[in-house]
């Protein structure tokens, strides 16, 4: 695949090493700040579109509506691993609606990740039934992490809120007061150089269940991202990685 990235920080860069590894080409690489002599262009407005199979996108929450408009508008595949723009998920799924698009989001590409997160709603479910149990999701990352909770978190949490009847709302942090029954926890820890640890805690008078990721290095985001790519390009729509994810691993 011919491949544009957008946005070069730490992310992008490992895509770029990924991909190179594994027989793609990197065609263009599109970042407003960095200095590398990787970067070929500035903003979007740089990039050949007719050299382009697939653009891979870690840039901005800033721009992230505006640069998925250009890929529809541009007729681009394009896997979208920019977060903080889903309260806007809404509003892009209608101005997209009926254009010829090929976009695949997600808050985490990791496929250890979408496993995480089908397991968490199948034990969920099973929870629904034992109500002795309490849950609540811990997340940690890296102090230089500029969201929290993370993506991923959040995506923990919908999942259990789908699948557990008494748990209705979610708290976000380290609230100074008593928490509801109804309402699932997710705490957020930044520290040193963690690259990402996601658990799920059911909690018991008898016992304690966890489901854990642990990400040792984000070449697993990179490849993720990569398989995304290739499964997108030739498609139309937009699409999850979710959507992916069934037809990679079948459920």
């Amino acid at each position: 695949m011919r491949i544009a990235i957008v946005g070069y920080g730490k992310m992008g860069r490992i895509v770029e090493e990924a991909a190179l590894s594994s027989s793609n080409e990197v065609v263009a690489v599109i970042d407003p700040f960095s200095d590398s002599p990787n970067v070929t262009g500035r903003s979007l407005s740089d990039l050949d579109v007719e050299g382009v199979d697939v653009v891979i996108d870690f840039s901005s929450a800033e721009g992230a509506y505006e640069n998925m408009l250009f890929y529809a508008g541009s007729s681009l595949s394009a896997v979208v691993g920019t977060t903080g723009w889903y309260d806007r998920l809404e509003e892009l799924k209608n101005n997209l609606a009926g254009k010829n698009c090929s976009i695949i989001y997600s808050g985490n590409f990791s496929i250890g990740v979408a496993i995480m997160l089908r397991a968490s709603a199948y034990i969920s479910s099973l929870m629904n039934r034992a109500a002795s149990y309490d849950v609540a999701i811990e997340e940690i990352h890296h102090r230089a992490k500029s969201d929290c909770p993370s993506g991923t978190a959040k995506m923990i949490a919908s999942t259990v809120l789908d699948n557990m009847d008494r748990k209705k709302s979610i708290v976000y942090g380290n609230p100074e007061k008593r928490i509801d029954s109804s309402a699932l926890q997710v705490s957020s820890l930044r520290l040193g150089c963690v690259n990402g640890i996601h658990s799920l805690i059911f909690d018991s008078e008898a016992d304690t269940i966890e489901l854990k990721h642990t990400a040792r290095s984000r070449i697993g985001f990179a490849e993720g991202a990569l398989s995304a790519a290739a499964w997108i390009h030739g498609r139309n729509g937009f699409f999850s990685f979710d959507d992916f994810i069934y037809d990679f691993i079948g459920v």
